[in-house]
């Protein structure tokens, strides 16, 4: 019973929640372009949002990026880059432990926002407040994993959960069978991150496949403002052609 949970978990769970991730996305922008926003609160209480929301968005991002690179990098390109899995567990534990508690803090400051701001709370849906707990508990799961990671400094836990990760996007049925004997903490934490995929499209994180990435990468411009601005113009008028009716003299 064991090996099977595991088995539908791990090895068939991810694949429904990422084909429902892309295809529920790609329906959703096509059916209802309207609703792909954040649907901000900012006008309602702006201050502690932009704490928050700076916080949140920084650290989910960094962990995000960690995650995949971490994950779903070849085990091989470390080796030939000489980056042994213990230095790669170390440097996952501090850089994810600060990002974690900048996100969980951030994540925080916008879910008690939203749950005792009355005018706010009144304008929130329950899928909204639903978001921000599953978030919320996500990065809570994911700062508790650091603990059992302290006990497995030597990257072999790591290097189980790349294995599985690789072996789900290439197709692998025994990829589940990896990470069987795996803490709970992190199943969960695995879990919940899948499940998060599975609601994107019908929710409002949907908005993250409209992340402003490109404004970042944009070429710079300066905005030059010129003294003569407010000068008379002195461009002549041009002369008129010899089709042109001459103009009517006030005499």
């Amino acid at each position: 019973m064991h090996s099977f949970i595991n088995y539908l978990l791990f090895g068939w769970y991810p694949y429904v929640a990422l084909t429902v991730l892309i295809l529920g996305s790609i329906i959703r922008f096509d059916k209802g372009q309207y609703t792909w926003r954040s649907q901000s609160s900012q006008f309602l209480r702006r201050k502690q949002l932009m704490v928050g929301s700076n916080l949140f968005h920084l650290g989910v991002l960094i962990l995000l990026f960690g995650h995949f690179v971490g994950l779903l990098t070849p085990i091989g390109f470390f080796d030939a880059l000489g980056i042994s899995h213990g230095f790669k567990q170390l440097m996952a534990l501090i850089v994810g432990g600060i990002a974690g508690i900048l996100g969980f803090i951030g994540c925080s400051l916008l879910l008690h926002r939203r749950l005792f701001d009355p005018r706010i709370r009144r304008s929130s849906s329950v899928g909204d407040i639903l978001v921000l707990l599953l978030l919320w508990i996500q990065l809570l799961l994911g700062l508790a994993t650091t603990i059992w990671t302290m006990d497995h400094l030597d990257g072999e836990a790591m290097v189980l959960f790349m294995g599985w990760a690789q072996g789900v996007l290439t197709f692998n049925p025994a990829a589940a069978d990896l990470i069987i004997d795996a803490q709970l903490v992190y199943k969960v934490h695995i879990v919940l991150g899948l499940t998060l995929f599975l609601i994107t499209p019908f929710s409002r994180l949907v908005h993250i496949w409209s992340a402003p990435v490109a404004y970042l990468l944009r070429p710079g411009y300066q905005v030059v403002r010129s003294r003569r601005l407010g000068r008379k113009s002195t461009t002549p008028v041009p002369a008129a052609t010899s089709g042109s009716r001459p103009a009517a003299s006030n005499k």
